[in-house]
């Protein structure tokens, strides 16, 4: 039987890190991880991008099984097409903002690298900026180059971990109008990891609540927010609970 398109997680474990979570993301779709620090959401995204093997789960994206701990499948990092974007930009800063881009064109011909780096960074609305260094980029600069290098992988997903956590309000909301046109085109699963609940409401299909390592509520932004299902699922999202 074929897998299914999209990206479906299962993660289980007692410890070291309590994890009970099942979520799915599907082609095109945008899901927002939301919960409070510690709540397990980058460990999530560690364990699809195979930074991170839980005692039990299965990870399957595009159609391909990364992870099924039953049947001892684990494709090592290198081999998941994972573009992963952080907070903290995580650019080498002694390679310009062309370089940086073409570190993560490997799987290219080296005769292709540069132009479809130079691409990438005009659809970020980068023309003019490929030769600075990331100390010579603002911070919305920077991570757009940090989006362009996780394009540049050619990834089955996209994770994206507090992206515009640190990131001036005005900049922020350019790189969210960034993020919606660019998931038009990209018709893949993007999996975002935010603290801030307006911005899962505007960008997001889904929202899926978590705390102490498990998923507690899946659905619609409006709808988690404005009908949490639980006590636990409101303080988890710092709302009052009738």
């Amino acid at each position: 039987m074929a897998e299914p398109a999209g990206l479906h997680v299962r993660l289980s474990q007692d410890e070291p890190i309590p994890l009970t979570v099942e979520l799915s993301c599907s082609e095109g779709e945008m899901l927002a991880l939301v919960g409070p620090s510690g709540s397990g959401k980058t460990t999530i995204l560690r364990a699809i991008c195979g930074l991170y093997r839980p005692r039990h789960g299965r990870v399957v994206c595009g159609g391909a099984v990364w992870l099924d701990t039953s049947a001892r499948i684990d494709r090592p990092a290198h081999r998941r097409r994972v573009g992963l974007v952080f907070q903290t930009y995580a650019l080498f800063p002694h390679k310009s903002a062309l370089a940086n881009v073409v570190a993560a064109l490997g799987h290219l011909p080296a005769g292709q690298r540069v132009g479809r780096a130079q691409a990438l960074l005009a659809q970020m609305h980068l023309v003019g900026l490929e030769a600075r260094r990331p100390a010579e980029l603002s911070g919305g600069q920077q991570q757009r180059v940090a989006l362009a290098r996780a394009l540049a992988r050619d990834p089955a997903v996209l994770l994206l971990d507090e992206p515009f956590a640190a990131i001036d309000r005005r900049t922020r909301r350019k790189l969210h109008a960034d993020l919606a046109a660019l998931r038009q085109s990209l018709r893949i699963p993007i999996v975002l990891v935010t603290h801030d609940l307006s911005e899962a409401e505007a960008l997001c299909d889904r929202l899926c609540v978590l705390d102490a390592g498990q998923t507690l509520q899946c659905g619609p932004p409006a709808q988690v927010i404005g009908a949490p299902e639980s006590r636990r699922v409101a303080e988890a999202l710092d709302l009052p609970w009738a």
